[in-house]
């Protein structure tokens, strides 16, 4: 089984930047041809979202168009880990992120097997 774990939230002033980082362990995604990663959000009270997602093969990603050309999504093969890179940050970026893994890069939450605990980053006017 895979265990994933979030770290990098915190507080934040608008236009600043946060870089998230969700580790693997256990039984990695290398032995399917289809395995992904991503993240998702989740404010108090509103439904969870996609946020961005990475094809380990390859590295084809996708983003949601609230954080296009402003988030970045990368892996590392060797570390098995997925990082968010996020850049001039809004108020409204505010949120719980996860980490989630399984084996069809998707925006559908249950599309995913694996999810980490969550980090949260809270972004200031």
């Amino acid at each position: 089984q895979v265990q994933l774990v979030e770290s990098g939230g915190g507080l934040v002033q608008a236009g600043g930047s946060l870089r998230l980082s969700c580790a693997a362990s256990g039984r990695t995604f290398s032995t399917f041809s289809n395995n992904a990663m991503g993240w998702f959000r989740q404010a108090p009270g509103k439904e969870r979202e996609f946020v961005a997602a990475i094809r380990w093969s390859g590295g084809r990603t996708y983003y949601a168009d609230s954080v296009k050309d402003r988030f970045t999504i990368s892996r590392d093969n060797y570390k098995i880990a997925v990082y968010l890179q996020m850049n001039s940050l809004k108020p409204e970026d505010t949120a719980v992120y996860y980490c989630a893994g399984g084996t069809v890069a998707s925006q559908v939450a249950r599309s995913y097997e694996y999810w980490g605990q969550g980090t949260q980053v809270t972004v200031s006017s």
